[in-house]
């Protein structure tokens, strides 16, 4: 990776306010004194807590016309004072037809910026295969069906898939022919991850029963057991990890679509702790024990900060034991048939109660509601956007300005009695974008690294067919360089090939221009101004193989009038990058801002710029260590 300066070309979005609230907020130090921090961010941070409120009358039925004054809201018991407060109701049918709609981009011009109305609500369905067996899949595909048939215009909608990695199966939309043509056409799928993919047959013998009734040996029963039970664990412990990558792509891709979005999530859900086996058939019940509590928060975290309220459905509906299930082979008779009916019987309700907490957890620590032991999901999911689409926003700046990470609990009450209000209950008072001195600071992970993780961030934001992150805005410009017809023997400077990729190749321009309302300036002791930023480009084949990538770590600075008349222009880089000249192509096109580690990104297929006129290759500034 090259090391750059401040570059003095490049430069395509206005945002002056960022430096005229510098100058006002984080003043040069005086001369000849000595600064009180190594580092100071120029960026102001000043918490504000956010709440969407959903309040309903003894009937169900949404509430409306109540006032700030109308409200009560307390913070671990203290009073706070509402600055902000807003009311939102359902859209209506000429909603829909205000609807913003994406301007037209010439050729070879991609973004990642959605349009979405400033005051707006947008509804995300998830459809989640990994954790979800087929039979409930098919269940859930009738109930969405039939609850798009009464679909509210101007409901705006999106469809996300989930088997391993997200994947968008329909952008958002207000047409409801669109999502019923999509959720046609989508096809369920078995998870690898689930040792019943089908949801048919009921309970099996283990090859640990099996054994047992032919007579095996205890100690050999026993650790086969113990093997089988540590497998399964192992497999929680993906969907979980898996799962929660998911929802942190969500919330990325969500983050700066304005407005309340309400995530509607279909599962069978995972546990988030794996607690010891209570059925007394292990040699080590506590080798199964794992949780993702950290991870869990994080995630809850993120979701919440980018105004996203998740409804959990349980896929399953209404469930028995499936040990009564008719097509079960399980073998009750014998010694061991009513030990073997009370450890399964155990084990289902501890499961279950263990899935019905994540989904509690998740929607209480998001404002949303789950809706589990109900086979109505058409209903439920008519409900959750009723809810999410019907509520008042409240702001405070707490009283208590720590930001020591802790829990702080919220309370909110309503002068008018006999309501009922539903809101997320609480947030950890983390220290948003601490500054970081110039010995602590560290890079961020590279591409290589993020390929030895897969639940990175970046690996997740990079990924080919992945939503598109929204954290940092921006635009790109992609045009071939090499003529039609012609091809090249070499790939362009910098790019790094993967093993048995050959030639001929066609090369092309890749223009950044990233909005700089997402990238962190930071003030150094000098009084430079300095921001960091990866630029990526992956390449994928059809199927998903990465066959090239190119990595640009840009370490800039400047004077803060240097930063300031920059950005009166914008942000913009230009690199280049080649594919084989056979073939589609898919470029994943990102950007890092590696202070926050925020991410945006744009993916290109090679089919979307046959017509584009290829380019002349742009002197691209050469950069300095």
């Amino acid at each position: 990776m090259r090391r750059c300066s401040l570059l003095n070309v490049l430069l395509l979005w206005t945002c002056v306010a960022v430096g005229q609230s510098t100058q006002a907020t984080q003043p040069s130090p005086a001369a000849g004194s000595t600064p009180e921090k190594p580092v100071t961010t120029i960026e102001a941070n000043a918490r504000l807590v956010v709440l969407d409120v959903v309040v309903k009358d003894g009937k169900g039925h949404p509430v409306h016309g109540l006032k700030a004054s109308s409200f009560t809201v307390l913070e671990d018991n203290s009073p706070q004072t509402i600055t902000h407060f807003e009311e939102h109701a359902a859209p209506t049918a000429a909603d829909a037809m205000r609807f913003p709609e994406m301007p037209k981009l010439p050729a070879g011009v991609f973004t990642n910026y959605s349009p979405a109305p400033s005051n707006g609500v947008s509804n995300v369905v998830l459809l989640d295969t990994m954790n979800t067996p087929m039979v409930d899949q098919v269940f859930v595909k009738q109930q969405l069906a039939a609850f798009l048939k009464t679909l509210r215009p101007g409901t705006r909608l999106a469809i996300f898939g989930l088997n391993q990695r997200l994947v968008m199966l329909q952008g958002f939309t207000t047409d409801p022919e669109l999502l019923r043509a999509v959720l046609a056409k989508t096809k369920g799928k078995g998870s690898p991850l689930l040792d019943n993919s089908t949801g048919i047959g009921g309970i099996q013998n283990s090859v640990a029963d099996e054994m047992e009734d032919n007579g095996i040996s205890p100690e050999v029963v026993a650790n086969v057991r113990q093997f089988e039970a540590e497998r399964q664990s192992f497999q929680e412990q993906l969907r979980a990890r898996y799962t929660l990558d998911a929802m942190n792509q969500l919330a990325r891709y969500l983050a700066v679509i304005p407005g309340r979005k309400n995530l509607i999530w279909f599962s069978g859900s995972f546990p988030v702790n794996i607690m010891p086996d209570a059925t007394g058939t292990l040699t080590d019940p506590f080798a199964l024990m794992a949780d993702v509590e950290e991870e869990f928060r994080q995630t809850v975290t993120m979701l919440a900060a980018s105004h996203v309220a998740v409804y959990p459905a349980h896929a399953r509906g209404l469930m028995a034991s499936p040990m009564f299930n008719a097509a079960s082979e399980r073998n009750y008779g014998g010694v061991q048939g009513n030990s073997r009916a009370m450890q399964d019987d155990l084990k289902f309700f501890q499961d279950t109660a263990q899935e019905h907490a994540t989904m509690h957890n998740l929607a209480a620590g998001t404002g949303g509601h789950e809706f589990i032991n109900t086979n109505g999901l058409a209903q439920a999911v008519a409900s959750a956007i009723e809810d999410g689409s019907n509520f008042y926003t409240l702001a405070y700046t707490p009283t208590n300005s720590a930001q020591n990470g802790r829990l702080r609990k919220i309370k909110v009450e309503a002068k008018q009695p006999n309501l009922t209000l539903v809101y997320r209950p609480g947030y950890y008072a983390d220290q948003p974008g601490k500054p970081e001195t110039v010995a602590a600071r560290t890079d961020a992970v590279t591409a290589a690294g993020a390929a030895l993780n897969p639940h990175d961030a970046l690996h997740l934001a990079m990924m080919h067919g992945a939503p598109e992150p929204t954290e940092v805005v921006m635009k790109v410009g992609v045009v071939p360089i090499t003529p039609a017809g012609q091809t090249e023997d070499k790939v362009a400077d910098s790019n790094q090939l993967t093993s048995g990729v050959k030639g001929p190749f066609r090369r092309y321009s890749v223009n950044y221009a990233v909005d700089p309302a997402g990238v962190t300036f930071v003030r150094m002791p000098d009084g430079k101004v300095t921001f960091d930023v990866d630029l990526l480009i992956l390449v994928y084949t059809a199927d998903g193989a990465m066959i090239n990538g190119l990595e640009r770590d840009l370490h800039l600075g400047g004077s803060l009038e240097d930063i300031r008349k920059a950005l009166r222009q914008g942000l913009a880089w230009h690199e280049e990058i080649s594919t084989p000249a056979k073939g589609e192509y898919f470029l994943r096109i990102g950007v890092l801002d590696e202070r926050k580690n925020r991410f945006g990104a744009v993916e290109v297929a090679t089919s979307q710029l046959r017509n584009v006129v290829p380019a002349h290759p742009a002197a691209a500034p050469e950069p300095s260590k």
